[in-house]
């Protein structure tokens, strides 16, 4: 399996050894990966597409378990994405968030979102919505932060079932249609150019 050497001259560590040690840190979900900083080992073969297909060497990892125990190793840090173990550490291409929120639902006042591997966070000033807009169309892009930094991709249908949820409220001094969820009002969309 060819990986991009690190500047030392050493290999990275291929997928098998990153999937071998993630279960040997007991990952059933998320592992510690904030307690962990190890040397940086270079570059892996590992891609996220923005529809939440992980590929390994250009290829799509088909196994589910896999995908989800690569996903219990994944850590941000000053905008890049890495898998970690306690005791290597190497860069992947996420091409927008690393997961994609196929679901949202209305718990109590809270809203609830769950992702494409079955992970769930509840929005709110942990777990905040943003949504970037295009400059040049205007479409808007919405996430939910799920946990340290790691976002997902709000899908279409969610993002239609927040916007069924919106209301209009104050925000930094003009009125914002959004949605509200563990206390926080959260914009999409200055209610002036609502159509």
């Amino acid at each position: 399996m060819a990986n991009t050497k690190n500047g030392e001259g050493s290999a990275a560590p291929s997928a098998e050894s990153l999937a071998s040690a993630a279960g040997k840190a007991g990952a059933r979900g998320p592992a510690p990966v904030h307690l962990w900083n190890p040397p940086y080992c270079g570059e892996i073969d590992i891609r996220i597409a923005r529809d939440g297909t992980w590929f390994h060497e250009g290829t799509p990892i088909g196994r589910e378990r896999m995908v989800k125990l690569f996903a219990s190793i994944l850590k941000r840090e000053e905008g890049r994405h890495f898998l970690v173990t306690p005791v290597e550490k190497v860069g992947i291409v996420v091409e927008d968030a690393p997961f994609v929120a196929v679901d949202v639902a209305r718990v109590g006042d809270d809203l609830r979102f769950t992702t494409n591997l079955g992970e769930w966070a509840l929005a709110g000033p942990e777990h905040p919505i943003r949504v970037v807009r295009d400059a040049a169309t205007g479409e808007p892009a919405p996430y939910v932060e799920i946990r340290s930094g790691l976002e997902a991709l709000i899908d279409r249908k969610s993002f239609y079932r927040l916007v069924e949820l919106g209301e209009t409220a104050p925000y930094e001094g003009e009125d914002w249609f959004g949605v509200r969820s563990g206390g926080v009002f959260f914009p999409i969309i200055p209610s002036a150019e609502l159509p």
